[in-house]
């Protein structure tokens, strides 16, 4: 059953109304105004409601995206536009990621202190602090620049950059490339963080539509937004860090790239202060069939089967890779570290 319904217009023509849930952040509000301006030039007939939640949280978004007892006093959504990156690689029993959207560039930027502009990380004096809220980037960068000094930064986009420009507490901090780009400040980018410096997150980048599983019409509807080429990099990217048992609580980092029908596949993992890692690249065949519903997750009845399975299966093999070396060492003190915080 989908839980989306129609509407009647004054000349009695009935309208399917599709409602889109989203946070409230400027940032999600970007995104999800986004997606709901690709289908509706896909599907002009279809009125797209979008509905704010009251909440930052992941929960009362599932709350309404699981609701379709009409007599259950909760708004009910039919999708959700999430980040992929903010999606676990194992979904709640009844729900799938219906589309992975074309990744925009997934790297990490630095955004300098009005007072350092033209500086790099490289260049920036001893003892700089570097903002992040990511064990991911710190881990690396504390290895990579070990001049600078590294401290939580906590907030949405605009709460973390308005502590930087106002407080003298930052000489930098570290964003997403893409987020920036979608708030439309590249302006503030003075480095791009290249694999070298930072591998970045699981499925940054990439934009992931949440559906229920059982609703094979809006499936089949936001399935055309699948972007092939970032499905594969996403897959076995979400494939490497559940083998992990990996999440935010310990740094895992990823870097994907398909070039002449091979899916190139670099995994790594560190302990918190960045001194003990591990890291590897893999790569296999995606040329163009299993019939499989999901994987890690995402329904993409679109791109060859054979592909998917050979994207998921590098991600697995990678991280029993790292495993063999150790990795479950690592991540297990990064972890315990971590809580101890």
């Amino acid at each position: 059953m989908s839980g989306d319904t129609s509407s009647q217009d004054g000349n009695g023509k009935v309208t399917r109304v599709i409602r889109i849930g989203t946070r409230k952040s400027q940032l999600a509000r970007i995104q999800t105004d986004s997606v709901a301006e690709q289908l509706k030039g896909l599907y002009p007939d279809v009125r797209l409601e979008i509905i704010g939640m009251t909440t930052t949280g992941d929960k009362i978004l599932d709350t309404a995206l699981s609701k379709v007892n009409p007599f259950i006093k909760c708004i009910m959504v039919d999708l959700v536009v999430h980040s992929l990156k903010d999606l676990p690689t194992a979904l709640p029993p009844g729900f799938t990621i219906g589309a992975v959207l074309k990744r925009e560039n997934p790297h990490d930027a630095v955004v300098l202190h009005p007072r350092n502009l033209g500086k790099s990380l490289n260049s920036l004096p001893d003892k700089s602090v570097i903002g992040t809220s990511s064990l991911r980037r710190a881990a690396q960068l504390k290895k990579r620049f070990p001049h600078l000094e590294f401290k939580d930064i906590r907030g949405n986009l605009n709460t973390r950059l308005k502590k930087l420009d106002e407080k003298d507490d930052f000489a930098a901090i570290i964003l997403a490339a893409a987020g920036l780009s979608r708030m439309g400040w590249e302006s503030r980018v003075g480095q791009i963080l290249d694999p070298e410096d930072c591998l970045y997150a699981v499925g940054q980048g990439a934009l992931a539509i949440e559906v229920r599983a059982r609703d094979k019409d809006i499936v089949e509807m936001v399935s055309v937004l699948h972007d092939p080429e970032t499905v594969l990099r996403c897959i076995a990217e979400r494939a490497f860090l559940r083998q992990l048992e990996g999440g935010c609580s310990v740094p895992v980092a990823v870097h994907t790239e398909v070039k002449e029908c091979q899916l190139y596949l670099t995994g790594a993992v560190f302990s918190l202060d960045g001194s003990n890692s591990l890291k590897d690249t893999m790569q296999t065949s995606v040329a163009s069939d299993s019939e499989r519903s999901q994987r890690v997750g995402v329904t993409a009845n679109n791109v060859p089967g054979p592909a998917q399975d050979a994207a998921e299966k590098l991600g697995l093999d990678m991280a029993n890779l790292l495993l063999s070396k150790g990795a479950k060492e690592i991540l297990t003190v990064a972890r315990q570290l971590n809580d101890a915080r």
